[in-house]
């Protein structure tokens, strides 16, 4: 059964090694400047014990030192070290080059794929997991990296290069030694086999814990306004206990390494200075010269095991959350579009043909819902919460696509039209607001981004927000911060009225537009949509009924279909369900 488990496992990692090269590999000059250096510092290093050896030989007889000899490998062992650390330089600057530009990538990509990912996906997944795949796996993954590149190619060419010179001084010594390393193979092996397990459910438990503490500050008002301090500090510490637990593992496996991997090495070297020790009593060309080349080779060949154990230890903890980024990566993307027809020339006629349509496939939402809106119609949606007021607008965004029947925008089915082409056509102002950073004219203009000034500010005098843009620090030159900063949210609101208000788009959706603004404002506005929304369809969800008593038609929407449908007058009198939903709000 272990061996089935660790099969899939292994696959993985290959996996995940496979691409991280691939990303690599788009940098050779790196890559091939970090081997070809390294290699050089290897080479420089390993020349180093020769020379000393050669000069010890030069002076054990008895007044017969060598002085000549002494002064030329003096000045080869100053120029062999010297070029071992220029070596060693460059190397480090090729491997922080080619990390950096590996990790950039990654970063780009994962980014990209958020924004070709389906609104879907976002729906399901808690959004702090997703930033802690991009940012905080990215970072972990980028020192793991770093300390791969810098140290596994040279621990490996230094344990080649050792065992080359210590066979070709005494293949004898240097057989036992080749014939010993195996168990520090074995137990860095081992170690880094159920480290990797413990490193898996660290980064996901820290991905839980990115996410919950993103959700908590994102919402602390509400939290502080229902009390909830105490509870959140409870599944905090909890969420914090078990990520303690996993990283605790994670530490205590991979501490394991060093130590054990120091005791073989240990062994090896006082194994090859006793066996070389009786060599040199035994004589046979075996000089005091070589014993201190092959203690010198065994330090040298032993050392890279410590660090290559320790390196595989944080490849495996880099490459579990770079295995967390591909699985954001490999994600699947909305089905591409760019061979459908482009949506041009708007009139603006919409109508839903049988339309099946429902979030998870057990739980039936919308089903067989048939519905026309003929071109520059003021549509008011109305209902409970739940009913599929909001599920409507997104099937017009395409947002998400119909399970089955079609929606069709001036006869074409939107599947056969480009989703960029459809959403350009429509102007949404929902009731979540959503401000970028940057200048409330960059706000104002994102609709519109050759609008001049002049239009900006017709735009916010229309929307009602020209005052308090004014009172601004910068006026509509101001820097808001993210999520608008210390603006209000009827300002925020304001602000999202006035870049439609500029795009000015064939088709507009407004989802409880004004629930952010005073009674007053909200007055002053619906004249403004009133003019905005002339000769144009229009979607409005609302819940305050006030708000859709001129809209040309009403739909009354239960379970996901559409039980009444007419004008406010029409409605009210033949006394059904949004008679009961006007009665709820004006009784």
């Amino acid at each position: 059964m272990k061996m089935k488990a660790k099969t899939p496992l292994k696959r993985a990692e290959r996996s995940t090694l496979k691409r991280v090269l691939g990303y690599a590999f788009k940098y050779p000059f790196s890559v091939c400047g970090s081997l070809i250096f390294a290699f050089a510092s290897v080479v420089c290093t390993l020349f180093v014990p020769v020379l000393i050896g050669d000069a010890i030989d030069c002076i054990v007889g008895q007044g017969a030192v060598d002085f000549e000899t002494l002064k030329t490998l003096f000045f080869k062992v100053i120029a062999f070290a010297v070029s071992a650390a220029i070596a060693q330089w460059i190397t480090g600057v090729c491997n922080n080059r080619l990390c950096c530009n590996v990790v950039r990538d990654i970063r780009a990509d994962a980014f990209r794929k958020i924004m070709r990912l389906p609104v879907a996906y976002l729906d399901k997944h808690a959004h702090g997991d997703t930033v802690s795949r991009v940012v905080a796996d990215a970072d972990q993954f980028a020192d793991g990296l770093l300390l791969g590149f810098s140290q596994f190619f040279v621990g490996i060419t230094t344990i080649i290069g050792t065992i080359a010179f210590m066979l070709m001084t005494s293949w004898i010594i240097g057989l036992v030694v080749v014939l010993v390393t195996p168990l520090s193979l074995f137990v860095a092996r081992f170690v880094a086999t159920h480290t990797h397990r413990f490193f898996k459910t660290q980064t996901e438990v820290r991905g839980e814990q990115t996410a919950f503490t993103e959700e908590r500050i994102s919402g602390l008002k509400t939290v502080q306004a229902f009390s909830q301090e105490d509870e959140s500090l409870e599944v905090f510490e909890e969420i914090n206990e078990r990520l303690e637990k996993a990283s605790m593992n994670a530490v205590f496996y991979s501490s394991l390494t060093n130590p054990s991997t120091r005791f073989i090495n240990n062994f090896v070297y006082a194994l090859v200075a006793l066996i070389g020790g009786f060599s040199v009593l035994a004589g046979g060309g075996f000089t005091v010269g070589d014993l201190t080349k092959f203690l010198a080779y065994a330090n040298q060949y032993t050392k890279p095991f410590n660090e290559i154990s320790g390196v595989i230890t944080e490849l495996k903890g880099a490459f579990t959350c770079a295995a967390r980024i591909f699985e954001l990566i490999d994600e699947t993307e909305e089905v591409p579009d760019e061979e459908n027809e482009e949506l041009s020339s708007v009139q603006g006629a919409v109508e839903l043909c049988s339309v099946d349509f429902s979030y998870e496939k057990d739980k039936k939402l919308i089903e067989n819902l048939s519905l026309k809106v003929e071109k520059g119609k003021r549509v008011a949606i109305v209902g409970k919460t739940g009913s599929g007021k909001t599920t409507l607008v997104n099937l017009f965004m395409r947002f998400y696509d119909t399970d089955g029947g079609e929606v069709k925008i001036d006869g074409k089915n939107v599947k056969s039209l480009t989703r960029k082409s459809v959403r350009k056509s429509f102007g949404m102002v929902l009731q979540e607001t959503w401000i970028k950073s940057g200048t409330v004219k960059e706000n104002i203009k994102m609709g519109n981004e050759s609008a001049t000034d002049e239009e900006v500010v017709a735009a916010a005098k229309a929307a009602h927000a020209h005052g308090f843009i004014k009172r601004l620090e910068n006026g509509y030159d101001t820097p808001l911060k993210e999520d608008g900063g210390s603006l209000s949210e009827g300002q925020k609101q304001l602000l999202c009225i006035a870049r439609i208000m500029l795009a000015l788009p064939p088709m507009l959706i407004l989802d409880e537009a004004t629930s952010s603004i005073d009674t007053r404002t909200e007055l002053k506005i619906s004249d403004a949509f009133t003019a905005l929304t002339k000769d144009r369809t229009s979607f409005i969800v609302a819940h305050r009924l006030s708000t859709v008593e001129n809209a040309d038609v009403i739909l009354v929407m239960e379970k996901g279909a559409v039980v009444e449908k007419g004008t406010h007058k029409e409605l009210i009198e033949k006394r059904g369900a949004y008679f009961e939903l006007y009665n709820s709000q004006f009784r």
